[in-house]
């Protein structure tokens, strides 16, 4: 009889690949409904305000939906395409490969780990601010997986649970994200979509990611040093004998050899020059031309400036081609310095670049949104409603409800990549109406999205990383309701004043 009985299907949340083309049906089937208009353009080819008019309809079909993406990858004369964002995105795949492959990252944890033996409790703050530099500067998540077995023994060995371990990878990483100063799947792709330089708005990102560092790195703190003085204070309390047992401190931890030591210099370097490249110099300060010269004078040398390359670009005018190249070039020196094989290079480099293939895949299927808008020529429209709608909110109010509105949309749309990719199309423009300046649109919208990657069960991260500790989701979101409110509160008072400035 059991046999003959039908289960119930469990419900799964679709994949965002499903999530975004059913977003574009559902913008093909507006396109029939919503009226056909368009702006005037200035020299630059930025919109007119109130320049808005009806033109004849251009509703799409099945051979426009399922050719978006198509057109999403290589571009058409209304939507710049994504191919060079996701070129970028499997280059630096790849160069991450070959770093994953030294083990330096795991060894240079492990080593910090064993130096504080007897010392944990400063480990909390140099661990969570390690893990929130990897999240800002290239979305560290997925690769965060491999240091809980190691982090979780310790933390428990000396008196802390396994939520405070959780707490130092997951909030450290993903506070990180939220920050996003230069994260090319989160400001790399919004800053492409909108065709502005990734640099521009560092400053306001890097005042979120101190302030959200402090913030989460106290309340962890805080938290800690509650369950070292009293045990049965930890939100896990009860399971606090047999996670003892179950976690075993491990005995032999991997020391970081002098190669690794390499490996870690070359891959800090990678991202200060990222960043360095992508700060737009002169445009901060007329006399800020240290890079130019020094490029000027690089080049300006017999034989040098030749063998260097005579279009070589000084840092601060870097944008996706340039900083694609960095990261090819810095994969080949890694490897080279670290002695591995000339297969093994490209092996690993291949595994890291297979390994977002889809997330470079996601950023094409998300502009096709755009496309199907662009191409039916509702684009216009749907901004003179929101323009209409937002004339008389405050570049304050309209940057607060910007965030708000990004986090459901997180929810749904659980890549940065193609959430980016998929809105800001319409965000960007929506925040010059109001006076917002593009890159702020951008800071809130990558706060919202990392707001909603420290808690939602649709990420494989929050899920896998509990399921490592043995944590219950309900169990996590008590333990983070105060800190998601106060970190709420923070964003809306940073864009608030970031817009009230601007």
């Amino acid at each position: 009889m059991e046999n003959n009985k039908k289960t119930k299907k469990k419900f799964s949340m679709p994949s965002s690949f499903t999530v975004l083309f059913l977003i574009i049906v559902f913008i093909a089937i507006l396109t029939w409904i919503i009226p056909a208009g368009v702006y005037d353009m200035d020299d630059a080819g930025n919109i007119l305000s109130g320049t808005y008019h009806t033109v004849d309809s251009q509703p799409q079909g099945i051979w426009d939906i399922f050719i978006s993406p198509i057109k999403g990858m290589l571009g058409t004369e209304t939507t710049p395409g994504a191919i060079e964002i996701s070129l970028f995105i499997l280059i630096l795949g790849g160069f991450l490969g070959v770093v994953t492959k030294t083990g330096a990252l795991d060894a240079g944890i492990a080593s910090i780990v064993k130096n504080y033996k007897g010392k944990e409790k400063k480990l909390i703050p140099i661990l969570m601010l390690l893990f929130a530099i990897g999240g800002t500067t290239y979305g560290m998540a997925e690769e965060t997986m491999a240091f809980y077995p190691l982090i979780i023994p310790v933390m428990i060995g000396v008196g802390f649970d396994t939520i405070v371990a959780v707490a130092i990878v997951l909030v450290g990483s993903q506070i990180g994200v939220l920050a996003s100063t230069v994260n090319p799947f989160a400001t790399g792709v919004a800053s492409q979509a909108l065709s502005i330089s990734p640099g521009e708005g560092i400053i306001w990102r890097l005042i979120f990611f101190v302030a959200m560092y402090a913030v989460s790195t106290l309340y962890v703190y805080r938290y800690a040093m509650k369950v070292e003085k009293d045990p049965s204070s930890s939100l896990v309390a009860y399971q606090r004998e047999e996670n003892i047992a179950y976690f075993k401190i491990p005995e032999d931890q991997e020391e970081m050899n002098k190669r690794q030591r390499n490996v870690m210099i070359l891959f800090a370097l990678s991202f200060l020059i990222m960043i360095m490249s992508l700060i737009p110099w002169t445009a901060l300060s007329e006399n800020w031309t240290f890079f130019e010269s020094l490029n000027a004078f690089l080049l300006g040398i017999p034989f040098i400036g030749t063998l260097l390359g005579e279009r070589m670009i000084p840092l601060g005018d870097w944008y996706f081609q340039e900083i694609t190249m960095l990261f090819f070039l810095m994969a080949v020196l890694i490897g080279l310095f670290y002695r591995m094989p000339e297969g093994e290079i490209v092996d690993s480099f291949m595994d890291g670049a297979r390994d977002l293939l889809s997330v470079a895949l996601v950023v094409a299927l998300a502009r096709g949104i755009q496309v199907v808008m662009n191409d039916g020529l509702i684009t216009a429209t749907i901004l003179n409603w929101g323009e209409k709608g937002l004339s008389g909110l405050s570049p304050i109010i309209f940057s607060i409800l910007t965030y708000i509105f990004y986090i459901p949309m997180s929810f749904l749309i659980p890549s940065t990549s193609g959430l980016a990719a998929a809105t800001m199309g319409i965000m960007g423009p929506l925040g010059n109406f109001s006076g917002v300046p593009e890159h702020l649109v951008i800071t809130a919208y990558q706060a919202a999205s990392g707001f909603i990657n420290l808690i939602t069960p649709t990420s494989g991260v929050v899920m896998g990383a509990l399921a490592i500790a043995r944590i219950d989701v309900t169990v996590w979101w008590k333990f983070m309701f105060k800190l998601m409110v106060i970190i709420f509160v923070i964003s809306c008072i940073i864009l608030g004043i970031a817009a009230a400035v601007s």
